[in-house]
């Protein structure tokens, strides 16, 4: 049994300073190395989150034998690689999502997880957010009958730069693997996986997806209506739809801190503030996971993870993205 689970995280970008950030609001775990390709981006980091391992090269943070957990907050291009790599070395792995940068890669890190019977979750931080943890009860319970129809997006306008990884098709850009990705992951934790997908988007003068929408549609005749746009302004919420009712999940739906739930015309929202950002929940969770000598997380099952980057998959394939490395 881990008393204090030991995190290292790979990368010192905006994700990473996001979850080091959470991580003050998760007193039992201990942030414990980051690793950068630089020593003087580890330096920075280091002396800003107060972080006493430093490391200029991924691998000899992978290879620290005193951490547990590996948080990886590379670019989506990396995600793969940087997993394998700290699997490879026997550490547990919190992968930022999206999970990989498609399915065939995705299902190479889960194999390799499994054969070596280690721990392996993707970061897609949502799940873990109270709210979205009482969404699941809600919907359970059978608050608002049995869901029928989802419609959920946002949008939002970056400046341009072919630099920025948004843009950068090397680094796996598009709005969709960005932001998308936790639109499907919603719906598939409210409806499972879809058994059609109609899908369509624009691609941007870099090559990556900048506007989409998507219809998932399921075995019971229940839907999806999802859109996720960088060429307009949207605050992202969800709203579901049943037979008895409705809720809907305030923005930002990637973090959201009140539901609305309405039945017969009457509204009760229900107010579930959280302090710090929300990145901590799912650093909990993994920690649980590890103490409890578990592989994968329950709330986010990793054939789930493989089932959402085959929807994922099937989007591209019909906008038309192809990454450069996948040619």
């Amino acid at each position: 049994m881990v008393d204090r689970v030991r995190i290292g995280i790979l990368g010192t970008g905006r994700m990473a300073r996001d979850f080091a950030t959470g991580l003050r609001d998760a007193p039992d775990l201990e942030l414990l190395a980051i690793g950068s390709r630089s020593e003087e981006s580890a330096a920075q980091f280091g002396d800003e989150f107060g972080v006493a391992r430093r490391f200029d090269d991924y691998a000899t943070l992978a290879a620290d034998p005193d951490l547990e957990l590996v948080y990886i907050a590379t670019p989506h291009a990396m995600h793969c690689h940087n997993s394998m790599m700290c699997l490879e070395a026997g550490k547990a792995v919190l992968c930022e999502k999206p999970f990989a940068i498609n399915a065939t890669e995705s299902r190479q890190v889960v194999e390799l997880a499994r054969s070596k019977n280690l721990f392996l979750m993707e970061a897609m931080w949502t799940r873990y957010i109270p709210a979205i943890e009482r969404l699941r009860e809600l919907l359970a319970d059978g608050a608002i009958g049995k869901p029928q129809l989802m419609v959920a997006g946002g949008a939002y306008m970056p400046d341009f730069d072919p630099d920025f990884y948004l843009f950068d098709p090397e680094l796996g850009g598009g709005v969709l693997l960005d932001a998308g990705v936790y639109l499907v992951s919603i719906a598939s934790m409210v409806f499972g996986s879809p058994e059609h997908i109609l899908a369509t988007g624009s691609l941007g003068p870099t090559g990556v997806d900048e506007h989409d929408s998507v219809l998932l549609t399921h075995a019971d005749g229940s839907t999806a209506h999802l859109y996720v746009s960088l060429r307009a302004r949207a605050s992202p919420t969800v709203t579901l739809l049943g037979d008895r009712g409705q809720i809907f999940v305030h923005a930002p739906l990637f973090a959201p801190s009140r539901l609305t739930v309405t039945i017969d015309g009457k509204d009760e929202t229900i107010e579930l503030p959280f302090a710090g950002n929300g990145y901590q929940f799912q650093a909990i969770e993994a920690a649980r996971c590890i103490r409890a000598g578990l592989t994968e997380s329950p709330v986010m099952p990793l054939d789930e993870t493989l089932a959402v980057m085959d929807s994922m998959d099937e989007i591209r394939r019909q906008i038309g993205l192809v990454y450069p490395m996948e040619k």
